[in-house]
This record gives structure tokens, C-alpha cells and sequence, in this order.
């Protein structure tokens, strides 16, 4: 076991993890249970590092098994799970949003009535109207009234203060022979720039952006961004125009979307499919992902990453530019680590929102694992 990595377990198999955005102080992680037994569960665990601890809140999940997580990046409280619901002979996955008690903590002398702690609210979202199965719900980065929703194979865009959904994208429905088929959008998130307009969809293998303004608009697509199914994607939130997307090619490939023919940037060293990919907001040069080859991989894609051009920009102000190059160091390019302390597929890896060196991964057996950069990559970084 690595020494910079800390397991915590969880009973039940487990596919769906996020950071909690909205805490500034703690780092924190959400987790939820993917088991068919009739209770579910979610986990808020907080990491301390001094000690090297992880503790545990944990909550009943009765909606169903959990596939997605979200938090708001507004509401540190709030948060969106997708999951199953058995109606008839049909599975249907639905959404809604989950808000935490307002005091985690039970009063002196007060006992907790059960295993778990209660929910301060549980509001299940009306999807149905759009399609039988919730691929995600996203916060929208600034506006937070804001959600959009990937239900087959739409787009939908809700205004909670209005209680209206209104849809912003859709896949036509072709026909073969008698039979009319339709491949839906596989995931999405919101751009980070663009002035929050553009939501960015998976549909297969390829990439599209629309203009939330509009019905149907599409500002720009890559066709054949993998040679299989893209699962995953990110933005670069310091770099406008660039993002990561994750393949079952087993490729991980970072797109200029002015430049549509060719990634800027690739790697293929995932053996399988690629269910995660990650920019680190604080230095984007470092990218994170995860794969059912069981396997965290952290990449250095420094030459494309803002911080190589905001040390050009300032090799350029300083007179030779030694200081500046070892203040703003971009490392090489290539893979710098492989995490391989799992033993199932690695469905989700997450970087800390409050910590830029530490991040969690998830595999399917309900293994969380709290890992940290490899100090040697953080102090050529920092020093």
C-alpha cells in the first residue's frame, strides 16, 4: 500500500463519487452505494490529513441504486443522485436533489434513532416527461437556479425559481426498416466559459456543444473525437477552449475546440475503458484518470496546460529567466503515476476541491481510496 493513500470500504458495491464543491474548508467527498438489496447509502467522509483519518456520515439512499453524483458548487448542502426505480417489468432511472440537515452534528444528549442520519430534504425531479433514463443532472457553474439534465436522448435545461424545463438539444430518431432507433446522449457538463451558454454533450463517439440560449443550436462538435464510445469529459477551467475526454478506446485526449480535426494532446496508456478524466483546477498541467483496467493513472499534460503560457508570459517580462522557471515549473509530458491499489473497475477519480494535491478514486467494489500527488511532482511544481 502507498504510503500517500488511505482506504476507506464500503459494504455494498459503489459507482458514483464527487467532491463536496460547495465546502471550503474540509476535504470532503460524497459516495453512494450501487446495490440492487432494498437500502442504499450515501457517505459524506471528511480526510484529515494531520491525523490520517477518514470519518463518515452516512445516510439511507431508499430511492434506489446510484449510478451519478453531483454537488452544487453554490449550496455546500446540496446535491443531484440518478438513480434506478423498478416500475412493472421496466427499469427507469429518475433524479433528484438531496439536501443535508443543516446541522450534522445531533444535540448533547440526543441519541440517533437509527443507523443513519435523516435528510433535511428529498425532492424528486419531474423527468419522466423527457425520457425513462437520467444520465446526469448539472449544476450550472454561476447560475444557481440553474440545472440541466441528460435524459436519453435530450438535453433539458430546468429554471428551479420558474419551475419550467424547456429542451435545448435533441438526437433525431432514425429509422431502419420498420424500426426507428436512437443512440442516446451518453453524459454532459456545463462549459466553464462561454459565459456559462454552452452545455457539452456525449453522444457515442463524439463530442457537441450547444448553445443553451437556443433550441437545437450547435456550436461546434468533434465527429469521431474516439474511435469507440466517449464516457467521460472535463473543461479546463483555467484555459478557455480546451477540455479532456476519456474513451472505450482506452484513450485519454485533450481538444483545442477551435481545432476539430486532431486532440492536441493523447495518451494511451488505460489497457480498457477510460469511465473518468480529470483536470486539476489549481494546475491543470496534471490530469487524472480512471479505467476498468483498475487502474488511477495521473498524466502531465504540461505543454498544452495555462501554465505554460503564463510562464512564457513571464519568462518573456524577466530578464533571462532563470527565477522564473524554477518559480513556475511546467513538468514534462507523459505519465507520471499509476495508483493500482484497486482490484475492480475504477469508475470514478475526483480531485479535491480544497486540496490540489490530494483526490479519491472508486471502484466498483466499494473500495474509496484517498490518494495524494507524489511529493516529488508537488515540489518540482510549487519550488
Amino acid at each position: 500500500m502507498d504510503e500517500n493513500s488511505l482506504i476507506y470500504g464500503l459494504e455494498l458495491q459503489a459507482r458514483a463519487l464527487t467532491p463536496q464543491y460547495g465546502e471550503s474548508n474540509e476535504v470532503n467527498f460524497f459516495i453512494a452505494t450501487n446495490s440492487l438489496k432494498p437500502t442504499n447509502q450515501l457517505h459524506l467522509i471528511t480526510y484529515d490529513e494531520e491525523q490520517g483519518s477518514i470519518q463518515a456520515k452516512v445516510f439511507e439512499h431508499a430511492l434506489g441504486e446510484v449510478w451519478k453524483l453531483n454537488s452544487c458548487p453554490h449550496d455546500s448542502r446540496l446535491l443531484a443522485s440518478v438513480y434506478n426505480v423498478q416500475k412493472g417489468a421496466q427499469v427507469l432511472t429518475h433524479a433528484a436533489l438531496l439536501s443535508l440537515p443543516e446541522n450534522l452534528s445531533l444535540p448533547d444528549g440526543e441519541e440517533l434513532k437509527s443507523e443513519y442520519l435523516p435528510w433535511g430534504q428529498v425532492e424528486v425531479l419531474d423527468t419522466e416527461a423527457y425520457g425513462e433514463r437520467v444520465k446526469t443532472i448539472e449544476f450550472h457553474p454561476s447560475q444557481e437556479q440553474t440545472l440541466a439534465c441528460v435524459v436519453d436522448n435530450k438535453v433539458t435545461v430546468m429554471q428551479r425559481a420558474e419551475a419550467s424545463t424547456r429542451v435545448v438539444a435533441e438526437v433525431p430518431v432514425t429509422s431502419s426498416g420498420s424500426a426507428k432507433h436512437t443512440v442516446p446522449f451518453t453524459t454532459g457538463k456545463w462549459s466553464h466559459h462561454h459565459q456559462g451558454h454552452q452545455f457539452l454533450a456525449l453522444h457515442d463517439c463524439s463530442l457537441s456543444a450547444y448553445d443553451v440560449r437556443d433550441t437545437q443550436h450547435c456550436a461546434w462538435s468533434i465527429s469521431d473525437a474516439h474511435s469507440q464510445m466517449v464516457r467521460d469529459l472535463d473543461c479546463n477551467p483555467n484555459k478557455q477552449c480546451h477540455l479532456v475526454t476519456g474513451g472505450d478506446d482506452g484513450y485519454l485526449r485533450i481538444w483545442d475546440c477551435r481545432m476539430h480535426k486532431a486532440p492536441v494532446f493523447e495518451r494511451s496508456d488505460h489497457s480498457h475503458w477510460v469511465w473518468s478524466v480529470r483536470f486539476n483546477t489549481f494546475h491543470d498541467q496534471l490530469v487524472l484518470s480512471s479505467s476498468s483496467d483498475c487502474k488511477v493513472l495521473l498524466t502531465c499534460a504540461g505543454s498544452v496546460s495555462s501554465e505554460t503560457q503564463a510562464q512564457a508570459g513571464l519568462d518573456e517580462s524577466n530578464f533571462g529567466g532563470v527565477e522564473t522557471e524554477e518559480r513556475h515549473k511546467v513538468l514534462s509530458d507523459g505519465l507520471l503515476q499509476t495508483f493500482d491499489q484497486h482490484e475492480d473497475s475504477v469508475y470514478c477519480a475526483e480531485w479535491s476541491n480544497v486540496d490540489p494535491w490530494i483526490f479519491a478514486s472508486l471502484s466498483y467494489d466499494g473500495r474509496v481510496i484517498i490518494s495524494k500527488v507524489p511529493k516529488q511532482y508537488k515540489y518540482q511544481i510549487i519550488f
